[in-house]
């Protein structure tokens, strides 16, 4: 195992003791934002019927195909057709139709004309009364036609498909009702450290409340996993195995934070390697050089670093791609955008270093990235406020203001295309 390796290779070798969960069934429309594990097909025809596209009179085109101006053709409206309704006679020569948005067309009808576009000659539009035309119709105008957007039986959303807000109503539209989807991953949130309390707690002297096992499960939940926090382990390698062994028969994932690096207290890389496989303690990247990951009766483990920016950096470049992959989503990054830094930005480690920043786009559409001032591992608050992290690659060198710099942004799903 190296010593140290690269982000990128860190995130493959997480991504490859992954799998795709299996599916479960769903109500259609909690199916929203998860992807589809199998081709939905739809049980009609959608639209089932050709249907007038807006407000207007059913006819047909050929009736109007001399009409101008200069020389209308005027027909008399003999019924009128509502959403829901139907009608079934014939249209004879001269004769329209009043129809409303959604009617079905009558079969004795080829084209609709908008309503607006109608001069009232006698009467009000409705049956009884005559209307000029002074435009020659499209044949088929106006009109969706039956199975314009899908056929009985063909797939209107393909497995592997981010089921969207619209997609919820397609499918509800073509009778699906219940969509399988792969299940979310259940997330083990365990915080280390003997020091902590829980944040009901007013600390005591040489104590502090847990809030990296807030952040982490909320980081969880965001990444569409069901996360639980488990309770505060002390500083204690046999405390650590016999919470870490019974975490990893219940959950899909196991998280830990704090107790990463190589410290006398610090017991993440002896348990794991103790009750498992070890595979990874450290990646080239700040904050966060101490990552820990390995499988324990096969689950994975990854023990992130007690400082709330470093634990923060790890979930969203290493575990936050895994758990979209354990839930089907091919799309496992954020977007990334290349910015131009409001400020020099110096560098006085050899790490890929990610600045906690705020990105801005001017009116001619540029962006521009400020880095927050305090680039303190310890600190949640500077995050808060953040909305990317920019990046300053592997070397020592820095960056000078207006030196483009590429930025992930955080606040961006991964399925957003920039």
């Amino acid at each position: 195992m190296p010593e140290m390796i690269s982000v990128e290779q860190a995130r493959d070798l997480v991504l490859s003791h992954v799998s795709q969960l299996p599916a479960e069934t769903v109500p259609v429309l909690d199916a929203a934002g998860r992807v589809a594990a199998v081709d939905l097909k739809s049980d009609i025809d959608i639209s089932p019927f050709a249907h007038a596209a807006m407000d207007g009179f059913a006819m047909r085109a050929a009736q109007l195909q001399s009409s101008s101006p200069e020389s209308p053709v005027e027909l008399d409206v003999i019924a009128e057709v509502a959403a829901g309704d139907t009608f079934e006679g014939d249209i004879p020569e001269g004769a329209c139709v009043r129809i409303m948005t959604g009617a079905p067309l009558p079969a004795a009808a080829d084209a609709v004309v908008k309503y607006e576009i109608v001069r009232n000659v006698e009467g009000d539009g409705r049956p009884g009364s005559r209307v000029a035309f002074e435009a020659p119709a499209k044949l088929r105008g106006n009109v969706r036609e039956a199975g314009e957007e899908a056929r009985a039986g063909e797939a209107v959303v393909r497995a592997g498909e981010v089921i969207n807000a619209a997609g919820v109503g397609f499918l509800a539209g073509c009778g699906v009702t219940e969509v399988p989807t792969p299940r979310r991953p259940r997330v083990a949130i365990i915080s280390i450290g003997s020091e902590l309390v829980p944040p009901t707690q007013v600390p005591a002297a040489g104590k502090i409340r847990n809030s990296n096992g807030y952040a982490l499960a909320a980081a969880a939940r965001a990444a569409g996993a069901l996360p639980t926090m488990l309770p505060i382990v002390e500083d204690s390698l046999e405390a650590l195995k016999v919470a870490v062994l019974e975490a990893v028969r219940e959950y899909d994932f196991v998280v830990t934070s704090g107790g990463a690096s190589d410290g006398d207290f610090d017991f993440i890389k002896p348990c794991v390697e103790q009750t498992g496989e070890l595979l990874m303690t450290r990646v080239n990247m700040r904050p966060g050089k101490a990552q820990t990951f390995g499988l324990v009766n096969g689950t994975p483990v990854f023990g992130l670093p007690g400082n709330p920016a470093a634990a923060y950096c790890g979930f969203e470049m290493l575990i936050r791609p895994a758990l979209r992959k354990m839930q089907g989503y091919s799309n496992l990054q954020r977007p990334l955008v290349k910015a131009r830094l409001a400020r020099d930005a110096k560098k006085g480690d050899t790490r890929r270093i990610y600045l906690r920043a705020t990105i801005t786009k001017d009116a001619d559409g540029a962006y521009t990235v400020e880095p927050a001032k305090n680039q303190s591992s310890g600190l949640f608050g500077v995050i808060q406020r953040s909305n990317c992290l920019a990046v300053l690659p592997e070397g020592g060198e820095g960056r000078t203001a207006g030196s483009l710099v590429e930025c992930i942004l955080l606040d961006v799903n991964e399925d957003v295309c920039l």
